[in-house]
């Protein structure tokens, strides 16, 4: 076996374009160690440019390249897939066809690798939006918790009162709802100019559906830079779903990071439906982690509820109890390993940790800043 791994990887590096795969994924891991230089040469510096022009050449198409791509991507593995099988059926599978085969697997696995983090990947090693706003991102304390759970609720049971049916109707049209986002982020990059969104690029995804199913509200496909919303979700997620979808576009890979991002644009944003979508989804993360830390005290908020959050709360339960399968659970243990693998160790938890940055903001700006 030692043998024939030794022959395969001198068979190899016969092909440059072998070469030159093997020493980007070096450098790609040697630059991961290293966030500071992540942050200011990639982060600050090339990825904004890479950006910008996938979103020019794509951003301007009424459909979504991504979501093709991944058709594409997914026909292809299963074309190869059949010819495989076809070919162990016909009893032609010997050692010369498994060489190859494997080696195409290694180079389609290292090219998407290195494309992936050329792209945009490199960004789950930045310093980010921490080390930008320098604020001291730590563990929290159940007092600290139950301070931001207060204020982030009272804001909800604010907006909710405003929020009214013929607003959220105004959102169904898609373009209206992107339009909005993208001037939460006009005005969130008055404040902090690194946050300006130029060349826009966010569309629903044709997979929506689908989606539902699988567990996702929204993505964002390095390959094209194009931010996706699930758009058959209920209407008061879409908005913090579209900003937050931005903010990876912007470079802030890290879940947490973009739920916080997400965060500050719908807060800069003079819209009840935008504000209310953000304090919506912000509470339910704080009374989550709250549940965790100490169930008595959370249940105590329950009470204190605006009927229309507590309306949309069940809506909400309802809807994703609706679509809820075992594949939904296998698709989402996957993403929770990707990621791991990404500098997350949390996994999907690592969502929920949005919570330690809005405690750091609130601590060095003030509760008004919430």
């Amino acid at each position: 076996m030692q043998q024939f791994f030794a022959r395969l990887f001198a068979r190899l590096m016969k092909s440059w374009s072998w070469i030159f795969l093997v020493v980007l994924t070096i450098l790609i891991k040697w630059a991961s160690w290293y966030p500071g230089w992540v942050e200011r040469n990639y982060s600050q510096g090339i990825y904004p440019v890479i950006s910008k022009v996938q979103r020019f050449l794509f951003g301007w198409l009424p459909f979504s390249a991504g979501d093709l791509f991944y058709a594409f991507l997914i026909i292809l593995i299963l074309f190869k897939s059949f010819g495989l099988i076809k070919t162990i059926y016909k009893r032609r599978f010997n050692r010369k066809y498994f060489v190859a085969g494997l080696q195409q697997v290694l180079f389609f696995l290292l090219f998407m690798y290195v494309f992936f983090n050329l792209l945009w990947g490199l960004n789950y090693n930045r310093k980010g939006i921490a080390y930008q706003l320098k604020l001291d991102v730590k563990q929290y304390s159940l007092a600290d918790l139950d301070t931001l759970t207060t204020v982030i609720q009272s804001r909800a049971n604010y907006y909710a009162q405003f929020v009214t049916e013929a607003q959220r109707d105004s959102f169904n049209k898609k373009k209206r709802l992107f339009n909005g986002a993208y001037e939460a982020y006009a005005e969130l990059g008055k404040k902090y100019p690194f946050l300006k969104y130029r060349a826009k690029s966010v569309k629903p995804s044709i997979y929506s559906y689908l989606g539902n199913y699988l567990g996702f509200q929204g993505y964002y496909n390095p390959f094209s830079g194009e931010g996706h919303v699930n758009t058959t979700i209920p209407r008061f997620l879409e908005p913090f779903v579209t900003t937050h979808e931005i903010a990876h576009q912007l470079g802030y890979a890290k879940e947490n990071e973009a739920n916080f991002v997400g965060f500050l644009a719908c807060r800069s944003y003079e819209s009840n439906v935008f504000r209310y979508s953000v304090y919506f989804d912000m509470y339910n993360y704080a009374i989550s982690e709250m549940f965790r830390r100490d169930s008595v005290l959370a249940k105590s908020f329950a009470v204190k509820r605006h009927p229309q959050l507590v309306k949309d709360v069940e809506e909400y339960r309802a809807f994703f109890k609706r679509h809820e399968n075992f594949l939904q659970d296998i698709i989402m243990k996957g993403y929770g390993e990707f990621l791991k693998a990404n500098n997350q160790p949390a996994g999907k938890k690592s969502y929920n940790e949005v919570i330690a940055w809005l405690v750091a903001y609130y601590k060095k700006f003030g509760v008004e800043a919430l």
